[in-house]
């Protein structure tokens, strides 16, 4: 089991930066793949980026691509989400969220691929 806390959201103007953190507990971190995901006000949840448990492959949203980068420290438990030239349609609640599903590479985006998830951080990004 792991448990998933969300940090580095925040109110900034449309074209700057933010970095997101999801710091996990648990002695399995390393196990997990990890993903991003966000919910908009009154939308569903939308993929944004994931990672391999080992952190050797990555996926990204087409709608983030060249924009978001996601990365992990194992060692520290910890994922992140770089977002830079931030648009005012990237605001949401961004979710991290952790799976083991053995088909990763197909189903990265679903939110049914993962089994725990934080409460989430709020960005506002306003133009």
């Amino acid at each position: 089991q792991v448990q998933l806390v969300e940090t580095g959201g925040g109110l900034v103007q449309a074209g700057a930066s933010l970095n997101l953190s999801c710091e996990a507990s648990g002695p399995t971190f390393s196990t997990f793949n990890i993903g991003w995901f966000r919910q908009g006000l009154g939308k569903d949840h939308e993929f944004v980026s994931a990672i391999t448990s080992s952190g050797w492959r990555t996926y990204v949203d087409d709608s983030v691509k060249g924009r978001f980068a996601i990365s992990r420290d194992n060692f520290k438990m910890t994922a992140y989400l770089q977002m830079h030239s931030l648009k005012p349609e990237d605001t949401a609640v961004y979710y991290c969220a952790a799976g083991r599903n053995p088909n990763y590479s197909v189903n990265y985006h679903k939110r049914v691929t993962y089994d725990y998830w934080g409460q989430g951080t709020q960005v506002t990004v306003s133009s």
